[in-house]
């Protein structure tokens, strides 16, 4: 949460020329509430797997930068499909840039209770083991969106042409 994913993925779509999907944003227009409302009544199981499916039908279709919610990549199910069919990048911030982002709306579920900063820590704490098995790294942290997206296409550049390499073995 906070580091970026909606704003530099839709940056990212643009200089790519590519469509940008945010799976919070279409979760939420299916189900005509938001995120949080779908977390109160069904409970965080519910929503990730109705992630899940999503992402699933994502992948399928053309080449896109998909924008998941923090959590979807803590799934093992999620994590080893995106993994095998898309190229993965984790987005990773300090968690003070963290809670100064996320401190300016009250949209986080996960936040809502406690002390964010501390939430944040602990997330970052458990969800950071499943986030490195990404394929990139790239850090969001004070850089501009502008930046943020070139590092990542650089990035994206280096892992295709390591693949390259790897098939021509």
């Amino acid at each position: 949460m906070g580091a970026g994913k909606s704003t530099v993925g839709r940056r990212l779509a643009r200089r790519l020329g590519l469509e940008f999907i945010d799976t919070d944003e279409a979760i939420e227009s299916a189900a005509g509430c938001s995120a949080a409302e779908i977390f109160e009544r069904f409970g965080e199981a519910e929503f990730r797997d109705g992630e899940r499916r999503l992402v699933a039908r994502l992948i399928d279709g053309e080449v896109r930068v998909i924008a998941t919610g923090g959590g979807a990549f803590v799934d093992p199910r999620t994590r080893s499909l995106l993994n095998e069919r898309a190229i993965t990048i984790w987005l990773d911030a300090p968690v003070e840039i963290l809670a100064n982002r996320t401190s300016r709306r009250d949209t986080r579920p996960l936040l809502r209770n406690g002390d964010p900063k501390r939430t944040l820590e602990r997330l970052a704490e458990e969800r950071g083991p499943s986030y490195a098995e990404a394929h990139i790294r790239v850090t969001s942290g004070s850089a501009a969106h502008g930046e943020v997206v070139e590092s990542i296409v650089t990035a994206i550049e280096k892992h295709l042409d390591g693949q390259d390499r790897q098939a021509a073995s």
